[in-house]
């Protein structure tokens, strides 16, 4: 059977935990089959994740993680906090020209989504980087709500949806389950 090759543009959404882990899962399999990744990470930045050492040792020409964020984004009636706002804008600019540039095979645009439903960045920019993507390449956003239009060109949409968390019985985040 021949295999028909293009680029994907994938959307994890919804209420629900485990986008940047399904995302991350993905970037494991594509490094396994050989394939360059990176990770925009829009949101976290001043906590360390186990997700960074482990691209560390997968090494930076295969995997590279890079935390653009201050953190959690205070949200709400208030604007958000114009330090953050310059962040997502600087991320967003190194994230679509390396989307652009093509040095990468597989590009995730972590927690993106919230990002542009928090209002720190238009959806529109996004979208027409995405259509001028380069063919072979796949690139994965992550975050809730996601936006209408990134749907609407997204190859592939999968939405969590909670059923249970152990939040809800008090049980803190687990070292290599939430970090």
């Amino acid at each position: 059977m021949p295999e028909d090759r293009k680029g994907l543009i994938i959307v994890h959404t919804g209420p629900g935990k485990g986008k940047t882990t399904a995302a991350l899962g993905m970037a494991f399999r594509a490094v396994g089959q050989g394939l360059k990744v990176l990770m925009v990470q829009f949101i976290k930045g001043s906590w360390h994740y186990g997700e960074l050492d482990a691209a560390e040792m997968l090494g930076e020409e295969r995997f590279k993680i890079l935390p653009m964020g201050r953190g959690f984004v205070k949200v709400g009636a208030e604007k958000p906090d114009p330090e953050d706002v310059r962040r997502v804008e600087d991320a967003w600019q190194f994230a679509s020209g390396e989307i652009l540039g093509g040095r990468y095979d597989l590009v995730i645009l972590d927690e993106i989504n919230y990002a542009i439903s928090y209002k720190m960045l238009a959806p529109e920019p996004v979208v027409e980087t995405l259509q001028k993507k380069p063919e072979m390449e796949h690139v994965i956003l992550t975050g809730r709500n996601a936006h209408p239009a990134l749907l609407e060109i997204a190859d592939l949409v999968t939405e969590m949806r909670e059923v249970k968390h152990p939040y809800q019985k008090g049980i803190l985040a687990q070292r290599g389950i939430e970090y």
